[in-house]
């Protein structure tokens, strides 16, 4: 698969992704906890069994499990450190602030998730990787809705809420051409693209997924639509 395809699909992912959160934000105004709960839940699940069953396997190469702890803790660190800024709030800001702060810290976020698109692509199968950009864009719903619903309750436009939120996929792109240059550069360097980008994953679902999940509804439901995501994820994998 070339480049340019990739670079497509990932922005199908990325801006699309934040894009039908942003509008989906901007026509719902009904509780849906149960059924976000149940779709992160999910989500969460078949990263983990992409990740652990198909990434990770791909990177442990003969010799090569030291860099694969490293790219691991890189990506769990590198994104633990730009998550941080989701939680960022300026103090008396208003809710549009808020909207924008948000919608930045998303962008950033967005680039270890194209990587891993674009990694999978190179050190995985096509397969592989069409599951994963589309379980990255299902993940990315509820994030357009956290950039859009505070901008919409502060007074800002509809369409520009959610046009908002649609850009602020848009360096997931960048992500993807990175993890596709690196991954081409050689066995060494794919076993940490491939380890960074698991590790990205799986801080995104034990960081922000799960936690996210559990405090929209509180039932056992939901772990087992994690239970399902997995089986899947190994499937997949």
């Amino acid at each position: 698969m070339g480049l340019l395809e990739i670079l497509l699909v990932t922005a199908a992912a990325g801006v699309g992704g934040t894009g039908m959160g942003g509008l989906l934000a901007t026509m719902f105004h009904r509780d849906s906890g149960r059924e976000a709960s149940l779709l992160l839940s999910f989500a969460a699940g078949v990263m983990v069994g992409v990740s652990c069953f198909g990434l990770l396997t791909e990177a442990a190469a003969p010799g090569a499990m030291h860099y694969v702890v490293m790219g691991v803790l890189a990506g769990c660190g590198i994104t633990a450190g730009l998550n941080g800024l989701l939680d960022h709030r300026h103090p008396g800001g208003g809710l549009l602030l808020a909207g924008l702060v948000m919608a930045a810290a998303i962008a950033l976020h967005n680039v270890p998730e194209g990587m891993v698109i674009g990694a999978s692509f190179i050190g995985g199968t096509v397969r592989q990787g069409w599951t994963l950009a589309a379980v990255i864009g299902l993940h990315n719903v509820p994030e357009g809705m956290a950039i859009a619903a505070p901008m919409v309750a502060g007074g800002e436009r509809r369409w520009k809420a959610a046009g908002i939120a649609a850009l602020s996929g848009a360096p997931t792109v960048l992500g993807a051409a990175l993890g596709w240059g690196l991954g081409t550069l050689g066995p060494t360097a794919l076993t940490l693209t491939l380890s960074f980008a698991a590790g990205a994953m799986l801080y995104v679902v034990f960081g922000e997924l799960l936690p996210e999940s559990a405090g929209l509804w509180e039932s056992r439901l939901p772990a087992l639509s994690t239970v399902a995501g997995l089986l899947v994820g190994m499937l997949i994998g």
